[in-house]
């Protein structure tokens, strides 16, 4: 079977089960943080947002680029009908990536501990101990992305939030007790995800076996002859490159894709951390964090479009022309369209009393104005994350990097500009500012990248 007669089905399957796996992560990652609202008090509860927030930012700038790169390659190669990938490189500055982090982190040590985490040592420790976990993890799911393992790719993400959520319920409960526990679950849940590993490995073997008794081998001649159809552009442009992934062209995307992850992680955490270092009031870095958790759950959810649509667009790219491509893109920005009027409009009507009696318990007045554009900013957050994959697919990453740093900078700033002065509004205004902003500028490459083709 042609990767082009497979791509459309394997795409539409993959999103859907990697979207149960997802939205039901998304939920536990919510249920974990409310419980532990409910449980610890509230600047308890907020050194386990931080902790959170800093591993956050520092894995998804360290790691996702290699999740990205594996996915890109591998769909590429698999696309040509190879079947073995480069891997060497990848882990080469995955690795190299982890050193860096454990450098600075053990050089940073007193800092973290005194300044960030209020004297708790074993905050910082989770911190060490969960981030170099997930260097594991998402190296993992980027192979399984490439190779559409997306069943197991969602049983990962899911065993990792379920084991989260678990040490949380153990305290609400009374078998554990205090933060640590509760803050265990963050770094236990990267171990546990890696079940699924053996899962994937045993599988592809007994598929390998299957496969070199049922097929014939394709020859190079064959190869060149199924790819010199619609897209053949692509196929000469990637033809300029050796077949192997070189270190300079693996580290550059790498790169790139750092610069992208990190401004997303600035446009949801800068906030809480701006808001932690400035404000007098203690506990309003944890409701900020708690508002941007609207936009970070769908966030979440939505990897699983984001790691289906790269690889299926990279295939396209090859096989099917830009109209499929397009088509895909068009297909996924209306979704999300009509997701996010639906999520502005409920947070609307009923944001307040569902953030302050359903989901965290906390005595605070929301403007559901404010909550109105939290959802508005996530919407445009999602379909700048579709076009972004256009943007890597079609191996753009430098200037994709570009509008994403012009955005988050723009949002950074703003967080710094009294010119509200309520900092939780601010936030607000600032978030739905700057993914708009993003928005434009992907929409404007995306549009380029179609003129050109």
């Amino acid at each position: 079977m042609s990767a082009s007669s497979r791509s459309p089905r394997s795409y539409g399957s993959g999103a859907r089960i990697l979207s149960i796996g997802i939205a039901s992560t998304g939920l536990l990652t919510l249920a974990y943080f409310s419980i532990a609202s409910h449980v610890l008090g509230e600047v308890a509860t907020k050194r386990i947002d931080l902790l959170w927030s800093v591993m956050f930012v520092i894995i998804s700038v360290i790691y996702r680029p290699i999740e990205q790169l594996l996915s890109r390659t591998i769909a590429d190669r698999r696309a040509r009908g190879h079947a073995q990938h480069p891997l060497r490189v990848p882990m080469a500055i995955q690795l190299g990536f982890a050193l860096v982090f454990l450098a600075i982190a053990l050089a940073l040590h007193d800092e973290l501990v005194n300044h960030v985490f209020d004297h708790f040592a074993a905050l910082y420790d989770v911190l060490i101990a969960g981030t170099l976990a997930y260097g594991a993890s998402y190296f993992a799911r980027g192979w399984l992305a490439g190779n559409e393992r997306f069943g197991l790719y969602g049983g990962l993400v899911l065993m990792e939030s379920t084991s989260r959520v678990s040490f949380a319920i153990a305290v609400a409960l009374g078998i554990a007790s205090g933060q640590t526990a509760v803050a265990l679950g963050i770094a236990a849940a990267p171990f546990v995800s890696l079940i699924v590993i053996p899962i994937a490995f045993a599988r592809r073997g007994s598929e390998e076996s299957q496969n070199s008794t049922l097929t014939a081998p394709i020859t190079v001649d064959e190869a060149d002859a199924a790819l010199a159809g619609p897209g053949t552009e692509g196929v000469q442009e990637a033809a300029a490159h050796e077949d192997g992934l070189s270190l300079r062209r693996g580290g550059g995307f790498a790169f790139f894709v750092s610069g992208i992850m990190l401004s997303e992680q600035t446009l949801l955490n800068a906030a809480v951390l701006t808001v932690d270092a400035t404000s007098s009031n203690q506990r309003l870095a944890g409701v900020v964090f708690n508002v941007l958790l609207i936009a970070r759950a769908p966030l979440q959810l939505f990897q699983a479009i984001q790691t289906s649509l790269l690889p299926h667009l990279t295939g396209l790219e090859v096989t099917e022309g830009h109209e499929a491509f397009a088509r895909a893109i068009r297909i996924t920005v209306l979704a999300i369209a009509a997701f996010a009027t639906a999520v502005a409009l409920g947070l609307l009507i009923v944001g307040p009393f569902a953030m302050r009696h359903v989901f965290f318990g906390q005595r605070f007045t929301y403007n559901r104005f404010g909550l109105a554009l939290i959802g508005v900013g996530m919407g445009l957050h999602l379909i700048s994350g579709a076009l972004n994959q256009a943007a890597l697919a079609r191996d753009r990453a430098r200037a994709a990097t570009a509008c994403w740093l012009l955005a988050a900078a723009a949002f950074l700033g703003w967080m710094f500009v009294p010119a509200v002065g309520e900092q939780l509004l601010r936030t607000e205004i600032g978030y739905a500012g700057a993914t708009l902003l993003l928005a434009l500028g992907l929409s404007a490459l995306y549009r380029r990248g179609r003129i050109r083709s």
